[in-house]
């Protein structure tokens, strides 16, 4: 196997459901390509790294007692668009009207995800209100292409 934050959803899933990766391996992983690599791309502009980590104890725990009614996306970590509003993390829709905006609670598409077993680990950029065709804005400045 190559780096656990190079799976697929479906592969990560399984593995987890197998027990063969903690889901805490799977997102120590993406924190630290994120941490490797967002510098030069700023895609991950809000983290929610302490949170995710909490969660993610709790996710091994479950993981380890072998549930079998373990949700879809147990264990998996998930990015937010920031365009969708995120209990306690900033969201600020790209637009410096919001900057310093921080939502009370999960709107239903974040709430859904974390019922389902995503574990959220940050906000990813978008252009202002989600309107135009690349992923820039006054609050976080562009986005680059990785590749």
């Amino acid at each position: 196997m190559t780096e656990p934050c190079d799976l697929t959803a479906v592969q990560a899933r399984r593995l987890i459901g197998r027990k063969a990766l903690a889901p805490s391996e799977l997102l120590e992983s993406c924190i630290a390509r994120i941490e490797a690599v967002d510098h030069a791309v700023n895609a991950m502009v809000a983290r929610d790294f302490d949170r995710a980590r909490a969660a993610v104890k709790r996710q091994d725990d479950a993981a380890a007692k072998g549930a079998d009614d373990l949700p879809p996306l147990f264990g998996l970590p998930v990015g937010i668009k920031d365009l969708e509003e995120t209990g306690g993390l900033v969201t600020t829709h790209g637009s410096p009207i919001f900057k310093d905006y921080v939502p009370e609670k999960d709107e239903r598409i974040v709430a859904a995800c974390r019922a389902h077993g995503a574990n959220v680990i940050g906000k990813t950029n978008t252009p202002e209100f989600g309107a135009g065709a690349n992923t820039r804005n006054a609050v976080y400045g562009a986005t680059g292409n990785p590749f």
